[in-house]
């Protein structure tokens, strides 16, 4: 599966990290949306029915584990990766409970998050390649 066929939704309250992540996996050649809020984010998975999400876990309003709460009720399935500041958070524990499929830590590089996207691409039921 080329990364063009694979749309990602990035979730995050703090612009300047949410745009620089969009930016680097658009560079990666990944399809992007991203939104600013947890309703947003609601709104874009039913839009647009990505093939994985980031999700930031602190955001005002509605934080991520209820918003992931929220997508579950209508897709399940979809893989979703944390996006923490926080090495130890409590609510990585919540969001857990939600089904998730890593953490990403906004400290780290880039290239980690983008490993632990084509991990969990590669190991989604979904996003299989078939048997050749």
């Amino acid at each position: 599966m080329d990364n063009k066929d694979i749309t990602v939704l990035v979730t995050d309250d703090e612009d300047d990290f949410r745009q620089l992540m969009v930016f680097w996996l658009k560079s990666k050649g990944y399809l992007v949306f991203d939104a600013n809020c947890g309703s947003r984010a609601i709104e874009l998975v039913k839009e647009k029915n990505p093939d994985i999400i980031f999700m930031d876990l602190r955001m005002p309003e509605m934080d991520g584990p209820q918003t992931i709460g929220k997508i579950r009720e209508f897709n399940p399935d979809v893989p979703v990766i944390i996006i923490s500041a926080y090495l130890d958070d409590s609510k990585v524990k919540e969001a857990s409970g939600y089904g998730i499929s890593g953490v990403f830590f906004k400290g780290k590089d880039f290239s980690q998050g983008l490993s632990l996207l084509e991990t969990v691409l590669r190991t989604h039921k979904r996003l299989k390649k078939p048997a050749q």
